[in-house]
């Protein structure tokens, strides 16, 4: 095999996001409730009542279930449905429109930061590091995490927020656009992963190769050619050895 570039997802593959997620989705939520708050009684509007009394937290994750449905090509882009679920809560509230739209990106920008408190694994960084001086390294994800915020951002040499281009994996047009500025066929390219159907089979059918990070996926029978299971992202290189030893 003649290995050219290597794409990686990020999300619970570099990275366990649980933990992340979970603090990320009720953090941002509180803060908009406190500061809005606390901006409401300095203006002597307090008889709207605390937001998050009015609209839990379950009526702002319905607001954007409504809008994916909605909008299918956007279901993907998800900063775009927390920002228009917020401000239709926000006016729902009773904020003017103006208001609501400051107030939802206010939110949204503090939800950006409490989205890069990621911790890669400790292997990560060395790991991308020699990856990096043998391969064209691009990252192809479904979240909104702002990558290049994050140090590890120097490492790849194109980024794809699949869902900002209203293409989620597993459509094939973000792998394609990977590879295209990364001016490698997929024959001579590999995808990496947790996810077996937005990462492994969109991979394969492009004709990619595809390394599963699945240390606890049940997955029946042999897996198809080209597709490589690994118990964690550290176990890459041992893998790409053989592959080059393979030819």
């Amino acid at each position: 095999m003649t290995l050219q570039a290597i794409t990686f997802d990020l999300d619970d593959t570099l990275w366990d996001n649980r933990g992340v997620m979970a603090r990320t989705e009720t953090g941002h939520y509180a803060w908009l409730d406190e500061r809005l708050a606390a901006w409401l009684a300095q203006r002597g509007e307090t008889h709207l009542g605390r937001f998050t009394e009015r609209f839990p937290l379950e009526a702002y994750q319905a607001g954007r279930r409504e809008l994916a449905e909605r909008y299918p090509l956007r279901r993907g882009d998800f900063s775009w449905l927390r920002e228009r679920a917020l401000v239709a809560l926000l006016e729902e509230f009773g904020l003017p429109r103006s208001a609501a739209w400051l107030w939802a990106a206010a939110t949204m920008a503090r939800f950006h930061e409490l989205r890069l408190a990621v911790s890669p694994h400790p292997e990560v960084e060395p790991l991308l590091t020699e990856l990096g001086g043998r391969y064209r390294l691009g990252a192809i994800t479904n979240g909104n995490l702002a990558l290049h915020r994050l140090a590890l951002h120097r490492h790849f040499r194109v980024a794809i927020a699949a869902g900002e281009i209203q293409a989620p994996k597993p459509d094939a047009r973000p792998f394609l656009a990977a590879l295209a500025r990364l001016a490698t066929p997929p024959s001579r390219a590999l995808h990496v992963g947790d996810s077996w159907q937005e990462d492994v089979l969109p991979a394969l059918r492009l004709g990619m190769r595809a390394a599963w990070i699945a240390p606890d996926t049940p997955h029946a029978g042999e897996l198809p050619a080209g597709a490589y299971r690994l118990g964690h992202v550290r176990e890459l290189p041992a893998l790409i050895d053989r592959l080059m030893r393979k030819g």
